[in-house]
């Protein structure tokens, strides 16, 4: 057992960390096929619902501002660690949850553990490996949210106790974590000033304000796609198509996720023109697919169109990320990620909210057809932008 245990710790933890990481965002997917059942169980309307989505968010965002470079002075493993019991707390939150408020609490914890948790282990796995961890950073998460709603979605159909057995087991997965995490060895370091690294850091150089205003557009319209499917897909799907099984609106959410993952893995060595222009082009024609199937109530054409938006969504981000960052000298990178990340989550929670109103006073295929055509428009106007800054230089 001893020699096992020294086996472990001596061998590299990029795996561990890797999953770790990807059940951490799975867990964050797993109340989106849940959304349409508190529906319907806690009385609960659409605006609360996004409500409740948006919350994790605003935590999520808050953490990576105040904490997100703390495992930087108190070491990688103790930081992780935290943020491994805050997450045990919100599944034991979600696991009793009767109410919208224990949902909004249960968020709220869960986003702040999950803030922490993407930098401290994002760090780790870079400290192991630079090239490998910067891909895993980019496909764990994106991975782990696909199981996340699919797997919620299979247990919710067949599975006893729909509203509490994910939570429940996925408790106890981040209690074997917790325990593991010291059978592995740390990849960090300590250093003095760590109530100083607790104020926010946001700064974005003087030579990324150009390229990341041009940029700004697609990433907003991206994130405000991520935003959607997260909070309001399964719904959608069920109201649309009248097929209430929660595979089904489990699975659209799913394909998001895996095509977005694979686009990463399958373009990760292509410039970050070349990603934004394939990423808005793919988009485009998949979100153009995906509205065809909600006025068609066609399930096939709804993944499909998924899909193709998926890729989109993924290369986006790769893009978006590869266009501004080489750009930052090594010291300016945490607080140009800290703006970038500011713009990129309000744009995931606050269009959300936004699509809760509309779906309590058109329903989800008119709410659909005008988040739809904001993206494209938005996606669009930012590839153009860019061609004619770009045009205009050459001049």
């Amino acid at each position: 057992m001893v020699a096992a245990s020294e086996s472990i710790k001596n061998s590299s933890p990029m795996g561990f960390h890797a999953l770790t990481l990807a059940i951490f965002f799975g867990a964050s997917a797993a109340p989106t096929p849940l959304y349409r059942i508190y529906q319907e169980s806690f009385a609960v309307s659409p605006i609360l619902i996004t409500v409740i989505f948006a919350v994790y968010a605003f935590a999520l965002l808050a953490a990576l501002l105040i904490a997100g470079s703390i495992s930087d002075h108190l070491g990688r493993r103790p930081v992780i660690f935290g943020a491994l019991v805050l997450e045990i707390i919100a599944m034991g939150l979600f696991s009793v949850a009767s109410g919208p408020e224990w949902l909004i609490g249960a968020r709220t914890v869960q986003g702040i553990a999950t803030g922490i948790a993407g930098a401290s282990l994002g760090a780790a796995l870079v400290d192991v490996d630079r090239a490998k961890g910067q891909i895993v950073n980019s496909i764990a998460p994106l991975s782990g949210m696909a199981i996340g709603a699919i797997g919620t979605s299979a247990l919710i159909q067949y599975g006893p106790e729909p509203l509490h057995l994910i939570y429940v087991l996925l408790l106890a997965a981040f209690v074997v974590q917790a325990a593991a995490l010291w059978l592995t060895r740390e990849t960090g370091g300590t250093r003095a000033g760590v109530f100083k690294s607790l104020k926010p850091t946001i700064f974005i150089p003087q030579q990324v304000k150009k390229p990341l205003s041009l940029v700004t557009p697609i990433n907003i319209a991206n994130w405000t796609l991520g935003g959607f499917y997260l909070s309001l897909v399964p719904s959608l799907v069920a109201s649309t198509t009248g097929s209430r099984a929660p595979l089904t609106g489990g699975a659209v959410v799913a394909a998001l996720m895996v095509s977005g993952a694979i686009a990463v893995f399958l373009r990760r060595s292509r410039s970050p023109k070349s990603n934004l222009v394939f990423g808005v082009a793919s988009q485009t024609l998949g979100i153009a697919t995906v509205v065809a199937g909600v006025h068609l109530a066609n399930v096939p054409l709804l993944l499909v169109g998924t899909l193709l938006t998926g890729a989109g969504f993924g290369t986006n981000f790769l893009g978006s990320i590869g266009t501004i960052m080489p750009l930052a000298k090594p010291e300016e990178q945490a607080g140009l990620l800290s703006a970038f990340y500011i713009q990129s989550y309000l744009a995931f929670s606050l269009p959300a909210i936004l699509a809760g109103f509309l779906v309590k006073s058109i329903g989800y295929g008119a709410t659909t057809d005008i988040y739809a055509t904001a993206i494209i428009l938005v996606s669009l106007t930012g590839l153009m932008l860019m061609r004619t800054t770009r045009k205009t230089a050459a001049v």
